[in-house]
């Protein structure tokens, strides 16, 4: 049964993925179709289980679940706990199975060559073109875990808006939610390295991702034109039937969903508990809908942003995240930043989150104590690096991990000991 499209900010849709591993080595347990027939009651496997406002679902891979809300929710509000009384249910199933979830945006020690193991069952089809094509025994496609946030826009005039809005505020969202700093079991250096090798994992067809951040199109003839059938030329040689010839190819870093009236938004590393992703979620939609107000530049401007500098300042935030000096002075002034023409990312998400985050829809009390940690304490990619130490081995990348796992079980922060 097809439904109106919601207005801008008249609901929101949030998905958090997490990693199935082994309750006691930690590596990833490719089950989440047991997990899924388990919690469906049947003995036929399932692609997806209702569990009131929550739906959970497949991925590509089998070691991942996708939690999300089933429908667009209201209100950010209750969906903290909503997140929580689902992941405590998959992990007393997952206990039955010696395993658990594990959160964070990519396994530290998984090789995707070894224990990638495709979703077998529906839509199998589809999983099995991409990895046809990409090969998808690499860590750009095998080994990362996200948080998307869906928006809904009713017409071209609030896709326009919307559109516009989310292009200016990709670029930072890395510096509040990065979660990635290991990869291969060691430290990598950079904060997220989900983005890293998300960014270039369909570069045998460069068309599928373009640079991350979105073309200036604002119209659905225009994206459509530019971006979607871009897409679906490039790729048809590779997939002749057609299997994927779909809207959600499309990898940007933000994506039109026009057959759902949403824009998905991509960059948000999945974090330690739900709360924590949510909160982030609430500052990251705060943003958005200050600049649809056009609390700083009219649309004509913030539509005239090119690619390029906004690339640039993602590729920035991908490496370094909280500790990216921005010296922009027209994004910083686009921001409404008050200090000067140079801050460090976080600088600029404590003035947003001090400031458009109270003015929003989405203003909540329980957003507080987890953002004053991770612009007090950094991101958890950064949590996760200090409580590393200096080239830490096996042994201690697990301890790490272990504690992550504790969080999303207790539902708290990570927090540096």
């Amino acid at each position: 049964m097809e439904h109106e499209p919601l207005h801008l900010f008249e609901g929101f849709g949030i998905e958090l993925e997490y990693m199935i591993v082994d309750r006691s080595t930690l590596s990833v347990r490719p089950i989440a179709d047991e997990l899924l027939r388990a919690a469906s009651g049947g003995n036929e496997y399932v692609s997806d289980v209702e569990a009131g406002d929550i739906e959970w679902s497949n991925e590509l891979v089998l070691h991942v679940v996708e939690l999300k809300t089933n429908g667009p929710a209201p209100s950010l509000a209750p969906l903290p706990d909503a997140f929580k009384k689902n992941t405590d249910h998959i992990n007393a199933l997952l206990g039955d199975m010696d395993a658990r979830l594990m959160p964070g945006a990519m396994h530290p020690w998984m090789d995707p060559l070894r224990d990638m193991k495709l979703w077998p069952h529906d839509y199998n089809p589809v999983y099995e073109a991409f990895n046809r094509i990409f090969d998808c025994r690499t860590h750009g496609w095998a080994n990362l875990q996200s948080a998307h946030i869906n928006l809904p826009f009713y017409d071209d005039r609030e896709f326009a808006r919307l559109h516009a809005a989310i292009r200016l505020v990709l670029p930072i969202i890395p510096a509040l939610a990065a979660s990635s700093p290991v990869m291969d079991n060691a430290p990598t250096g950079i904060m997220d390295n989900r983005l890293e090798v998300y960014r270039t994992n369909a570069i045998r067809i460069p068309s599928i991702t373009g640079r991350v951040i979105p073309e200036q199109v604002f119209t659905y003839k225009d994206y459509d034109r530019e971006i979607l059938q871009c897409m679906y030329k490039d790729i048809a040689r590779y997939d002749p039937d057609g299997v994927l010839q779909d809207e959600w190819l499309n990898a940007r870093g933000a994506i039109a969903r026009f057959d759902r009236s949403t824009i998905e938004i991509r960059l948000h590393d999945v974090q330690e508990c739900p709360l924590a992703d949510l909160s982030i979620a609430a500052a990251v939609i705060a943003v958005v809908e200050a600049l649809t107000g056009e609390f700083s530049a009219n649309l004509v401007l913030q539509q005239a942003w090119e690619v390029d500098p906004l690339y640039t300042l993602l590729l920035n935030t991908i490496r370094d995240a909280e500790s990216t000096i921005i010296s922009n002075a027209k994004y910083l002034r686009l921001m409404r930043y008050p200090e000067g023409n140079r801050c460090r990312a976080s600088e600029l998400w404590q003035h947003l989150i001090e400031t458009v985050l109270p003015a929003g829809r989405v203003y909540d009390e329980q957003w507080k104590e987890p953002l004053a940690v991770i612009t007090n304490e950094g991101t958890l990619a950064r949590r996760i690096s200090r409580a590393l130490g200096e080239a830490p081995g096996r042994d201690r990348i697990a301890e790490v991990y272990s504690r992550l796992c504790d969080c999303v079980a207790e539902g708290r922060m990570f927090r540096e000991r």
